[in-house]
């Protein structure tokens, strides 16, 4: 079964250079061993989902520019994500502020083409059925 997120759960983007941690404010009302329980809505950029350090997505307009700019040689530019879709698919067996809990085997997609996961749920004995 997989396990509840909460805050501070690690994260990587297939297109990212570092990891990140997931920031969930504790307007959910809901804690997890501690640090407040993620739903599917907590996916807003800059304030949920932090840059994965450089990114290597050619979709990106800034490491496009980049690029063309260096006569074709892919170029990393600072991570800036863009996720305007909750995660999915969530488990909509459990209910986390009227919204479906957040696992750790859902994903969210950043528009850059990015896939972004979890590596470590920030949780360890809440699972999810």
């Amino acid at each position: 079964m997989p396990n509840q997120v909460s805050m501070g759960a690690m994260m990587t983007c297939t297109f990212g250079a570092a990891p990140s941690s997931l920031v969930v404010l504790p307007k959910n009302k809901v804690l997890a061993e501690g640090p407040p329980a993620a739903n599917i809505m907590d996916h807003v950029p800059m304030m949920n989902i932090m840059p994965f350090g450089m990114c290597n997505s050619p979709a990106n307009p800034t490491v496009a520019a980049a690029t063309a700019a260096a006569l074709g040689v892919l170029t990393p530019m600072p991570c800036i994500p863009v996720t305007s879709a909750p995660w999915v698919p969530g488990a909509p067996t459990v209910l986390i502020a009227n919204m479906p809990a957040l696992d750790n085997v859902s994903k969210c997609m950043c528009n850059w083409g990015g896939v972004i996961g979890f590596t470590n749920a920030g949780t360890v004995k809440t699972m999810i059925p």
